[in-house]
């Protein structure tokens, strides 16, 4: 078992990263990392700026500007997996070798996250960085719960891995412009996940879509890891502690494991059957 894990994880992990980093020099490469984040968080600040009267220092502000931040992982993560699948099977035409190597599919899809994973942190620091430094973001780096941040990050991240595992498996059965289902997803729960608004905004009949979501759970967390009490503020899940939320989060993440390898399973078999592990559908 440990065998395959590493024959399957360390390879793919490595692949994902050369396929990330390698397509330019790596000084052009650090720009487009720091200039990337950067700019598409000038935007959110821009609009910000100019539709609320509240001004930065209200602290809705750093609901909106961390919860932009860190949904950054759940493309880089989650939609990820699906950009896997159709590179290896569409662009470089190797998925049907993959599946006849000794390795573990689902393992392979995990490693390829990680290296996502590791650019999205890039991202993500950055962001988060030049926040702090020139949006005004109250963050007192000696006073945020670093522990509380980390185990938040790894158990959300670890979710993400699987609802990534579903969408990649997904991918695989479908045949019509399958580039935009890792966007799609993605930015269908950004409107949910309480990003960028609380989701006691949207209608009531929408509400129960967030509440189900394991990012709505994740953000609070990490929104109180690095604000303190300024967290308390949003009041959408202020009637949770910290460890109430990281039993429901942890508890989805469970169920969304359970999901992924039923979805797996159910999924490669669709695409077997239907010859889509070799098929080439845009290229």
């Amino acid at each position: 078992m440990l065998k395959t894990f590493s024959r399957s994880f360390i390879p793919a992990a490595w692949l994902g990263w050369q396929i990330e980093s390698n397509w330019t020099d790596p000084f052009v490469f650090f720009v487009f990392s720091i200039l990337k984040p950067v700019a598409s968080v000038l935007i959110l600040v821009f609009m910000y700026t100019i539709v609320s009267p509240a001004g930065r220092e209200a602290p809705i502000y750093a609901y909106i500007y961390l919860g932009n931040a860190f949904y950054i992982y759940v493309g880089a993560v989650m939609a990820g997996a699906s950009y896997s699948v159709l590179d290896d099977r569409e662009r470089y035409r190797t998925l049907k070798y993959i599946y006849v190597a000794p390795i573990s599919i689902p393992v392979y899809l995990l490693g390829r996250a990680v290296a996502r994973f590791i650019t999205g942190s890039i991202a993500v620091i950055i962001t988060i960085t030049a926040g702090v430094l020139f949006f005004k973001v109250p963050i007192n780096v000696a006073a945020a719960n670093w522990p509380m941040l980390l185990a938040a990050l790894a158990l959300g991240v670890a979710c993400l891995t699987f609802m990534g595992i579903m969408l990649g498996a997904w991918t695989m059965t479908v045949r019509t412009e399958p580039w935009f289902l890792g966007e799609g997803v993605a930015a269908a729960l950004y409107l949910f996940s309480g990003a960028i608004f609380p989701i006691t905004i949207l209608p009531s009949f929408l509400q129960p879509i967030g509440f189900a979501l394991p990012m709505t759970y994740w953000l609070e967390l990490l929104r109180r890891a690095l604000l303190g009490s300024g967290a308390a503020a949003f009041p959408t899940l202020a009637g949770f502690s910290n460890l109430q939320l990281f039993g429901i989060l942890g508890g989805l993440t469970v169920v969304f494991g359970l999901i992924a390898a039923i979805a797996y399973r159910y999924f490669d078999k669709v695409a077997r059957d239907n010859g889509m592990i070799d098929a080439q559908i845009n290229f």
